[in-house]
């Protein structure tokens, strides 16, 4: 079977889909991943086709930092969610007996999906279903809302996300001759599956029944890769080093981080490792290495803590290795994630990044190495995380019942 996995956004919004493409090359189908050209190597180095999606994701954070009003803040946005609707299209033109979608572009995924006769599968990697139990990822205001609230707060969620693509999926179903009618939204695809542990997030009683929580698609590791030497002779040269790393937020503020992280560094008394990032981080002192994208799964469990924005896939990669963790959520889904890794009791309380200083930090940092319940939970955790498969639940679904 042609299976195309269609997704947009930053690295951690591809990752996953490396390693669940791959597992199902493993089996037999031809595996084609769609995403922004910056992934190209990634996707290749990981042994699956590439198609292209337009779009720059870096530079549209920076358009929104810097635009001038929220009319110019918008015809950014509108302008990166038309050039993933051409690339959705000429991705599924290129050739699919089914599609995989991440949860951003899924409504322009159903929408070209049902012009081209071909099934689309939900493949979301953070929860997308309003339900009782929670706030949706990206709510406002989610302190003590109550069931209805928290209903309510997701629903709103989803309206949000529905009218960031509305426009662009009622211009393609013009596009594509479909009849005119409601677009898509994310919350339309049946069967969906959620890439993330019940243990991390149970499913919901109230989520309809084709929606299903499968378990972590941990990313694969590129073909023939390597560990910088450097990198190799920093973590042998001493204890244990702590990694920060901000993913892809805060691009240009790269110098202020830099100067910050390492004063926080020294004031916890440890090392670090550093991931440059969008931010473009950078190390200063003896004690502090930066480098640039290495696989989590490799780097840590070498550590002694992780010290990261609470993306979700950086996150499922500081559970699996077994260490602590200190969130420093920025957006979006962030303060979601780095609320469940306090709750589970693998780290401390998040430290938002609005608030983050040398002194926040140091402290912060001190307080998660300090405390040896979140090194005993996380280990435990990481024990029974190691036990489920979340991909094998994705390919039972497509080789025992179809695409449908």
């Amino acid at each position: 079977m042609r299976i195309l996995i269609i997704t947009a956004g930053s690295r951690g919004d591809v990752a996953p889909f490396t390693g669940l493409g791959r597992r199902l090359l493993d089996v037999g189908h031809q595996v084609a991943v769609a995403a922004h050209p910056s992934f190209a190597a990634l996707v290749g180095g990981c042994g699956l086709d590439y198609r292209p999606v337009p779009g720059d994701p870096q530079g549209l954070i920076r358009a929104w930092s810097r635009a001038a009003s929220r009319e110019e803040a918008r015809a950014a946005t509108r302008a990166y969610v038309d050039g993933l609707a051409d690339g959705v299209t000429e991705a599924v033109a290129g050739g699919a007996d089914l599609v995989l979608t991440a949860f951003g572009p899924a409504p322009l995924s159903r929408t070209v999906g049902e012009a081209f006769g071909v099934p689309v599968i939900g493949t979301y990697l953070t929860p997308a279903f309003a339900t009782r139990q929670f706030p949706l990822p990206g709510a406002q205001g989610t302190d003590g809302l109550g069931p209805e609230g928290n209903l309510a707060a997701g629903q709103a969620v989803l309206k949000r996300a529905e009218g960031l693509f509305a426009g662009a999926a009622t211009r393609l179903r013009a596009r594509l001759g479909l009849p005119a009618g409601a677009p898509s939204a994310p919350e339309d695809i049946q069967p969906v599956f959620h890439g993330f542990s019940p243990l991390v997030v149970p499913r919901p009683e109230d989520w309809p029944s084709r929606v299903e929580v499968a378990g972590y698609w941990w990313p694969a590791r590129p073909y023939r890769w390597e560990p910088p030497a450097e990198l190799v002779d920093f973590l042998q040269a001493g204890p244990p080093p702590v990694f920060i790393g901000f993913g892809s937020m805060a691009p240009g503020q790269g110098e202020r981080l830099s100067e910050l992280v390492a004063a926080a560094v020294e004031r916890a008394g440890v090392r670090a490792v550093v991931q440059a990032g969008w931010a473009e981080l950078s190390g200063c002192g003896a004690d502090v290495l930066a480098i640039g994208d290495v696989p989590h799964d490799w780097l840590f469990p070498r550590t002694a803590a992780v010290v990261h924005h609470a993306g979700a896939g950086t996150t499922a990669a500081g559970l699996r290795a077994g260490v602590p963790a200190l969130p420093v959520p920025v957006m979006a889904d962030q303060p979601f994630w780095a609320s469940r890794l306090y709750r589970l009791g693998v780290a401390p309380r998040p430290l938002p990044f609005q608030d983050l200083t040398a002194e926040t930090l140091g402290a912060a940092i001190t307080a998660c190495l300090s405390e040896p319940a979140h090194r005993h939970r996380a280990a435990e955790l990481a024990h029974h995380i190691a036990a489920e498969d979340g991909a094998a639940t994705v390919l039972d679904h497509i080789g025992s019942r179809g695409a449908g």
